[in-house]
């Protein structure tokens, strides 16, 4: 069987729409909010309060990497004292099992839904890619993940 010029460029161009649409996601590209955007308040918001009750009080973020891609954001967050006092994890909830993390980084994987960010997974102070080997993170769009 012999195939023409025509034949190929068809061919070509039905396997690029089918790996298109198998990747909508990943073809918006993952960016980073801006500060200042409501979009990167709400994902703070939608964090803060899961931090807050592990730390014992008000905390704000220094951002190390946060991602968005459609309806799905990735976090690494550093939490603080507002001000940018260091908060002790030996006086959070993890006390003695704090010598154990890597400090109170959280990581958090949100989705949009009803109109708003929800978490959906998460960890402080893992001290290894703890979404290695997750089904849950294969669904994400890529870009997210460090």
């Amino acid at each position: 069987m012999t195939l023409r010029f025509p034949s190929v460029v068809r061919l070509l161009a039905a396997a690029l729409t089918l790996f298109a649409l198998a990747l909508p996601a990943a073809a918006q590209g993952a960016y980073e909010p801006a500060r200042g955007t409501p979009e990167r308040a709400a994902l703070m918001d939608a964090i803060r309060p899961l931090v807050e009750v592990r730390v014992g009080g008000p905390v704000q973020f220094v951002v190390d990497r946060l991602q968005v891609s459609g309806d799905w954001a990735f976090a690494i967050l550093d939490p603080q004292h507002p001000g940018g006092a260091q908060i002790d994890p030996a006086k959070t909830i993890y006390g003695e099992d704090a010598e154990y993390m890597d400090g109170l980084r959280t990581f958090a994987l949100l989705v949009r839904a009803n109109g708003r960010w929800n978490i959906v997974d998460y960890a402080v102070g893992p001290t290894d890619a703890f979404w290695d080997g997750n089904p849950l993170y294969r669904q994400i769009p890529r870009g997210l993940l460090p």
